[in-house]
């Protein structure tokens, strides 16, 4: 009873704006006919819209260090505030093959997904005005067809939020015959989750909304958006299907049946459909979408032309929360793990969206502001790498907002204030927008790295997405991929094991074989890899170069590339930060299962740049592809991410025992308990025959940055000393920016010698040290900083090394 009387309330509500719509457009059609469409946007310098010049030129600083990293051959950056624009230019070029052509500001671009709430989310609030549907409608009310299989609950909102259950992307090969036929198997889909259970970014969603448009209106979507939204707005060079003279400035993509796309929508569905999706196919231009960014800080009016009721947009820009925590209005992202190119300063009332081609749009009602970024990324070889550069922009445009009233709006918030101006994340601090891990973009671009492939998933219980979700189970339920085999590394597939043979098992919910690579084998065999041309490598790592999961991935690379395999690494944030290096380099020579390459002992590196290292020092030659995180900036450690976490092994069990991991670590080949067998590992250290008192006087004596010492006794409940009463120390982190923990370790190795040289036993020290220099310098008792002078020239030139195969700035 409720929802029918909300129902009717609101019917009553857009009827009555329909009706003003309807002689609105009467009026507009007289104009129009007369030739006088609304006009562009004006340009006015930053200081008359209260912006800072100087901070918006900044934004050319970056375009060009994106060029000169080859995240796209050029781009188009517009931003406007106050109706005005402030900033407008074009850099590099428009295409790179087959000849080098220039790009300019008037380029035509395939907007990909912003064809969602652009074209397709703003038809269907066109159709709510016109009381022929409502978001709460199921979606069997006006499409029959759809309602079996478990869609029949599925709603219009459902589609516009990403909460309908729907897989991602149905096979490419369902619309190999044609767009009815492709209908005919959409409408035949099962959902893969419950309805309103989770959130699952789906073009499926979109291209159903499309055809509601179709059906309701009786004009399909490219001549129904034309004819409700882009004439009327005089965005004349906005559209599906361009014409000749769009053509011939659009941006190339990359190459169809050998021949360049140009002017041709570059997604292969919406390619199939004839060119017109509600997922993909529209084209515009920044001028263009200026107007429309600028029509909906107006609240659907632009230039006098209203193009949409008030109501309207506020329903379409409302944030609404979907599972896992993410927040989504009617068409448009605001916070989910797809905003990684949404600058980190706007208010919480902005909304946006990205596409696949390297297009972003965000708009902020709070600040009067939008920021349009456009780019063909994907041109040529479909390897260039966008949302952060387009996200750190956003940061800047909204930074450069110095003054000027801030646009009223009944949604503005304290919070809001508070982010606004040009305040910056401090490091460490919680960041505001998500991370997306390898795992999350490969999903979001609904597996396209891996389309067709047979794989074998080297994986464990780290490897999941933001939601929770295995890479396991959405590679099994993925349409376009085949998984084949799985292989797990140290502590087994279930991270649960601490034993130096782990079995091979069976994966409960794909049957299939989980190949143990930590126990007779360590490298994937021939018959392990029969039947596959891929291995994914999804494994969360911790930074330290001793920890096993690299090894792993090394030996795999290897096999990889014996038999001519691809080999795809989902790359993962490095815990404990990407900037920090320190300790020595292994020796050459020295190489094991617990020091896969010469690197420091602390490396900050992702396992993504390692792989490129490893690739590239071997010369393995190897088909290497590496799927990039989104949003993580390499100084920020694990609890600024927004991921969950999750222990990596056993005994990593929060985030200050993997940031003492790399110092506490070395300690342990030794006949010194470093809390094993206790809930503390790592934070602790001792043995029997420590006095604890005398041992964290010494430590607090040397003053190391940012750790205090704490005696204690612990008796550990396993592994070394068992049931033994042990003295030693608790190590207390008071400043993880001060704190250096390899340092600590060297010094805590450096006091045992000292205080306790017969008791404690350093044979096996060197082992995970893997540096005889070092080694020695422990043994003879000189100080850390006399050690860091040994090893100083060989991490100088680790990294010089290093420093070509970083991913993230």
């Amino acid at each position: 009873m409720v929802k029918k009387t909300l129902r009717a309330a609101m019917r009553r509500r857009w009827f009555a704006a329909g009706r003003l719509c309807a002689g609105l457009a009467v009026l507009l059609g007289v104009a129009l006919a007369a030739g006088a469409a609304p006009p562009k946007l004006p340009r006015a310098e930053p200081a008359d819209v209260g912006m800072d010049a100087g901070r918006l030129a900044v934004i050319d600083d970056l375009v060009h260090e994106g060029l000169r990293r080859n995240q796209m051959p050029g781009a188009v950056v517009l931003v406007g505030r106050q109706g005005k624009v402030v900033y407008f230019k074009a850099f590099g070029h428009r295409h790179v093959e087959p000849d080098r052509r220039p790009m300019t500001t008037d380029t035509v671009f395939d907007m990909a997904s912003i064809t969602k709430p652009v074209a397709t989310a703003t038809s269907l609030m066109k159709l709510v005005e016109q009381e022929k549907l409502h978001p709460r409608d199921a979606v069997a009310d006006h499409i029959p067809e759809f309602g079996c299989n478990g869609k029949e609950p599925i709603s219009i909102y459902q589609l516009l939020t990403h909460q309908s259950g729907l897989i991602a992307d149905n096979p490419l090969s369902d619309y190999n015959d044609g767009p009815e036929k492709a209908f005919q198997r959409i409408w035949d889909l099962k959902p893969v989750a419950e309805p309103g259970s989770r959130f699952i970014y789906s073009d499926v969603n979109y291209i159903v909304l499309g055809e509601i448009v179709r059906r309701l209106s009786g004009d399909n979507l490219h001549a129904f958006s034309r004819k409700h939204v882009f004439e009327p707005l005089g965005m004349s060079e906005t559209g599906f299907l361009p014409d000749e003279s769009l053509r011939g400035r659009s941006a190339p993509t990359e190459k169809r049946d050998g021949t360049w796309i140009q002017g041709e929508v570059h997604d292969p569905r919406a390619h199939r459909l004839g060119g017109i999706a509600g997922h993909a196919g529209l084209f515009s231009t920044a001028e263009d979408l200026a107007v429309y960014a600028q029509m909906m800080l107006g609240r659907g009016e632009y230039a006098g032309v209203r193009v949409l009721d008030e109501a309207v947009v506020d329903l379409m820009t409302t944030s609404c929360e979907v599972p896992g925590g993410g927040l989504r209005g009617l068409g448009w992202d605001m916070r989910t793990g797809y905003s990684s190119n949404r600058g980190d300063l706007c208010s919480s009332r902005a909304f946006g969206h990205g596409g696949f081609t390297g297009t972003v749009l965000w708009i902020d009602p709070e600040l009067d502001l939008f920021v349009i970024f456009l780019s063909n990324r994907v041109h040529p070889d479909g390897k260039g790498l966008v949302n952060p550069l387009a996200g750190r922009i956003g940061t800047l445009a909204v930074a450069a907002v110095r003054s000027g009233p801030l646009k009223p709006t009944p949604a503005a918030s304290d919070e809001t204030r508070a982010t606004r101006g040009l305040r910056q994340r401090p490091a460490g601090a919680a960041q505001v927008e998500p991370v997306l891990t390898g795992l999350d973009v490969l999903e979001r671009d609904g597996f396209a790295a891996l389309a067709g492939r047979r794989l074998g998933l080297i994986t464990n219980h780290t490897g999941v997405n933001r939601d929770g979700v295995s890479a396991v189970e959405l590679f099994h339920n993925a349409a376009n991929v085949e998984l084949r085999a799985l292989f797990s590394p140290e502590h087994g597939f279930e991270g649960r094991l601490d034993i130096s043979n782990v079995k091979d098992s069976r994966d409960s919910r794909t049957g299939l074989k989980v190949h143990s690579l930590y126990g007779a084998t360590r490298t994937p065999t021939p018959e392990m890899l029969d039947g596959l041309d891929t291995l994914v490598f999804d494994i969360q790592d911790i930074g330290a170069r001793f920890y096993t999961y690299v090894s792993t991935m090394k030996n795999a690379m290897r096999a990889a590339a014996e038999h001519g395999l691809r080999f795809v690494v989902l790359d993962r944030p490095n815990p404990i930060n990407g900037v920090d290096v320190a300790g020595p380099v292994l020796d050459p020579g020295s190489e094991s299962f617990v020091g896969a390459h010469p690197i420091a002992v602390r490396h900050g590196m992702t396992v993504g740049e390692l792989a490129r290292m490893i690739d590239a020092e071997l010369d393995l030659k190897l088909d290497l592809v590496v799927v990039r995180v989104e949003g993580w900036r390499r100084e920020d450690c694990f609890d600024a991410t927004g991921l969950t976490w999750i222990n990596p092994s056993p005994n990593m069990r929060s985030l200050t025992q993997a940031v003492l991991y790399p110092g506490i670590g070395l300690l342990e080949t030794t006949n010194l308990s470093v809390g094993r067998g206790t809930d503390t590992p790592f934070e602790v250290v001792g043995a029997p025959w420590i006095d604890g008192r005398q041992l964290a006087a010494e430590l607090n004596a040397a003053r190391l940055g940012g750790v205090r010492f704490v005696p204690i006794d612990f008796t550990p409940d396993s592994s070394k000393f068992a049931g033994e009463r042990c003295g030693g120390v608790n190590i207390v982190v008071t400043n993880r920016e001060a704190f250096a923990p390899v340092r600590t370790g060297l010094e805590i190795a450096r006091q045992l010698r000292r205080l306790y040289p017969d008791a404690w036993e350093t044979k096996s020290f060197n082992r995970l040290l893997a540096n005889r220099r070092t080694f020695d310098a422990t043994l003879a008792g000189r100080s850390v900083d006399e050690m860091e002078v040994t090893w100083e020239p060989e991490l100088r030139e680790f990294l010089k090394r290093r420093q070509q195969f970083l991913f993230y700035e």
